[in-house]
Formats: structure tokens, C-alpha cells, sequence
């Protein structure tokens, strides 16, 4: 009879120790810890801004910290590595743009694949290009601004922030579309390229909304259409190249989140609903617009991931008929 309440008491004894070691070492809820979220380029910039604001609002709703991390270098690619190789846990996160698009063939060797490395959780906003021009240039709209640069072949020069950049991408698919000669000048930087314009030492722009806005405001230079789908809404009368007169012209600085591939379906369903909700709020959706971005969180990840794709392949035939190359 001993022998037997002892064996009832251990048995009670081990049941309730277990218990209480599995109370106390219960499955963490993503997220557990603090969560990163790396931008490819240095502070204050429009990518920059972007994900501080997200990474707020991300921090309250996960009760989490969202750190965002700096990563400059070599076009953003340095972060692009890191995040790549990190571990497919969400707890590395990157804020890409359509340069990552546009860079895959670009660049001749890259340490991580675009689409094999990555997978899309949410996108965040679109920042259309402006076309603009010196006002000392003779032309008003698209029409007149092709009209002028057909009868002077490599006469009319445009500046962008660098090889590779989003400004010459939207130059030379202008280039293409209307099959006129205009010449490339590569800056160090987006504004410098501004300030060049404004100067009158070259003649056409494509610099996105937030380089350009004060400049058309103050009259220093000539708004004649926004690179995007639809028109922009900081400028609500300056129309798109595709209705002033280049159909089927669209191009876009885009911006979105992506988490290193194999990343559970379960935390990036769960990353893609916080951000979409945190764009949509009144607060958010008002500094996006005062920064001439158009706030989006509308796609589901498999769709990001596939819109991913289908830039890829867009930069990649416009650097082929362009013969574009970085080593």
C-alpha cells in the first residue's frame, strides 16, 4: 500500500512539474524580439523616410521594436546581401525599390538573386518621375518637347543620379517610345542632377516628384508630364506621358517590403496585413502624399512577389535594346 501511494505521488509530482515547465516555456508569437528593417541607402532620403514611417507604426501595433537599419553602399545591393543571406525568420526585413529591379541587369556579378532570394510581403507606395524642362527651352508639353528634339539629334541632354538610375531609365524608355536622340549625363546624386537642371546646364529632367516639386513651384523649371499610370496627386494638373501624347509610357519609382525567401507563409501573411493597414490610416496616407508618394499596400504577397518579377523582366529588355551594362 506504501509502495503504491508513493507511485501516485510521483506520477502526480512529474505530471505537475511538467505542467508547469511547459506554462512557463510556452511557443513565442512572432514577433518575439526586436525586428529589423534595413534601407539600402543613407538616412534621409526617400527610401529612408519611408520606412521610418512604417517601422513606427510597426513597432505599436506588433508591440515590438521595428530598428531601422542603414546599409548603404553600391546601390543598395550591400543591404540586398544581407537581408538575402540572413535567416527566413521575419526578423530581417529590407524596404526595395524598383532600382533592385532595374539593377539585376545591370550588374554583371551580383552575391544574390532578385527572384531566387526573396520573397515579396507588401508594396508601399509608387513616386512617379517628372518630365520636366529648362524654362529657357521653347516647348510646353510632349508633343513639342519630341517635335523640338527630332530636329536636333544629341542636341538635348538629361541628367540622372547615376548609371542605372530611375531617371534614365524613364529617359531612355522616352527615348525608345517617341525615337528621339537625347544624351545621358550621369550626377552623383539626384540633386546635384536637379540643381544642374535648374541651372539651364542641361535641358530635360526626369527626377522624381520630391527632388523636383519646390523647383515647379517656384517656376525654375517646367513641369510637361509624370512618368506614372495616373496623374499624381501633389500635381494634379500636370498630365501623364501616356496622355500627353506617348501611349502606353508608365514608369515608377516603387517601393515595397520583401523578407528573405523560404520566410513562413504564416508571419509574411501577418507582415502584409500590419502594413497595409498602417498605409491606409488618414495619418500615414497624408505624409506619403505631402512627400508626393502614392501610398499603395494593396497587393497580397504572391501578387508583390509576381509584380517583382515582371519589372525584372521590363529593366532587363529596356538595358538590352539600350546595350546598359555596369560592371
Amino acid at each position: 500500500m506504501i509502495k503504491l501511494a508513493l507511485a501516485v505521488l510521483f506520477s502526480l509530482t512529474y505530471c505537475l512539474s511538467a505542467s508547469t515547465a511547459w506554462a512557463q516555456t510556452p511557443k513565442a508569437a512572432y514577433p518575439a524580439k526586436p525586428v529589423r528593417l534595413l534601407v539600402g541607402f543613407a538616412p534621409g532620403g526617400g527610401t529612408d523616410i519611408l520606412a521610418r514611417l512604417i517601422a513606427q507604426k510597426l513597432t505599436l501595433a506588433f508591440n515590438e521594436q521595428v530598428v531601422v537599419e542603414n546599409r548603404p553602399g553600391a546601390n543598395g545591393n550591400l543591404a540586398a546581401e544581407l537581408v538575402a543571406k540572413s535567416p527566413a525568420d521575419g526578423y530581417t526585413l529590407l524596404i526595395m525599390s524598383v532600382q533592385y529591379a532595374i539593377g539585376k541587369s545591370l550588374y554583371r556579378s551580383l552575391s544574390y538573386d532578385l527572384e531566387r532570394d526573396f520573397t515579396g510581403v507588401c508594396d508601399v507606395a509608387f513616386v512617379p518621375q517628372v518630365v520636366a524642362v529648362h524654362p529657357s527651352l521653347p516647348v510646353k508639353t510632349v508633343k513639342e518637347l519630341i517635335a523640338f528634339a527630332k530636329t536636333r539629334p544629341g542636341q538635348l541632354a538629361y541628367p540622372s543620379s547615376g548609371s542605372g538610375s530611375v531617371e534614365q531609365m524613364a529617359g531612355e524608355m522616352l527615348k525608345n517610345a517617341a525615337g528621339i536622340d537625347l544624351v545621358h549625363v550621369p550626377y552623383k546624386g539626384g540633386g546635384p542632377a536637379a540643381i544642374d537642371l535648374v541651372a539651364g546646364h542641361v535641358s530635360v529632367g526626369f527626377g522624381t516628384i520630391p527632388s523636383v516639386l519646390q523647383f515647379i513651384k517656384d517656376g525654375r523649371i517646367r513641369a510637361l508630364a509624370v512618368t506614372s499610370e495616373s496623374r499624381a496627386a501633389i500635381l494634379p494638373n500636370v498630365p501623364t506621358v501616356s496622355e500627353a501624347g506617348v501611349p502606353g509610357y508608365a514608369m515608377s519609382t516603387w517601393y515595397g517590403i520583401v523578407a528573405p525567401a523560404g520566410t513562413s507563409l504564416a508571419i509574411v501573411a501577418q507582415l502584409n496585413g500590419a502594413i497595409a493597414r498602417i498605409i491606409a490610416e488618414p495619418e500615414i496616407k497624408e505624409k506619403f502624399l505631402g512627400l508626393g508618394a502614392d501610398p499603395l499596400g494593396r497587393m497580397k504577397p504572391e501578387q508583390f512577389g509576381a509584380f517583382i518579377k515582371a519589372e525584372v523582366a521590363k529593366y532587363a529588355k529596356i538595358a538590352r535594346d539600350n546595350r546598359l551594362q555596369i560592371d
